[in-house]
């Protein structure tokens, strides 16, 4: 059975070249054309559409807002954000809207067959700009979470937090340090001062959110 394809853009030059990009490829089928956000919230009702092509930046109820829409009535429908913005925000918004993916208009024609086939399997597809964008992000994300923590230990300590999480005794790391047991408990108790832990399984817990470990 055909993938059956909607096109939102209000540009009409725009969604002919797209229907021709698609309709050209075997087990996919364009099933109609929106001009606004509007109009693709009411042909998806009307035509049942596999997968959505929806351009970002439209009058009469834009992009992003259709896509909530859409995905709030019609949960099964996926759909793929069409933008010439390589911009956060819009990323953002678009994620939090529900769109399974985002294909910049600049390599729409390379890409686009790609991602409409990847959304109808129900995987996501991101212009690589965009996913090093997002990863980036997320990076930025995780330093900002815990970041500060990090940076609060010294390179010894750290280095007794990660032995702490493996299971090593006092005795054990001090062995492998090669300091004394004493040196060790210093270390340990500025450890749990610092990052506010009152036993061991609160280290470990800290040591897991820092990469130290990795859950079992």
């Amino acid at each position: 059975m055909d993938t059956k394809v909607l096109l939102a853009d209000d540009h009409a030059v725009l969604r002919d070249g797209l229907r021709m990009v698609l309709d050209a490829q075997p087990g996919l089928t364009v099933v109609g054309e929106a001009e606004d956000g509007r109009q693709a919230v009411e042909m998806v009702e009307a035509l049942h559409p596999d997968v959505v092509v929806m351009d970002i930046a439209m009058p009469n109820m834009n992009g992003a807002e259709a896509t909530r829409q859409i995905k709030r009535r019609f949960p099964g429908v996926k759909v793929l954000i069409l933008t010439m913005h390589e911009n956060q925000q819009y990323l953002a918004q678009i994620i939090k809207a529900g769109a399974i993916g985002c294909v910049l208009k600049r390599s729409a024609g390379s890409e686009l067959v790609t991602a409409v086939r990847a959304a109808a399997h129900g995987e996501s597809y991101f212009s690589p700009t965009l996913a090093t964008m997002m990863l980036d992000s997320y990076r930025m994300h995780l330093l900002e979470e815990v970041g500060d923590e990090a940076g609060l230990l010294t390179e010894r300590e750290r280095e007794i937090l990660q032995l702490v999480a493996e299971g090593k005794s006092n005795q054990e790391i001090a062995d492998l340090l090669v300091v004394s047991i004493k040196t060790v408990q210093t270390h340990r108790a500025h450890l749990m001062e610092k990052l506010g832990a009152h036993d061991r399984t609160e280290l470990v817990k800290h040591a897991i959110r820092l990469g130290m470990v990795t859950p079992e």
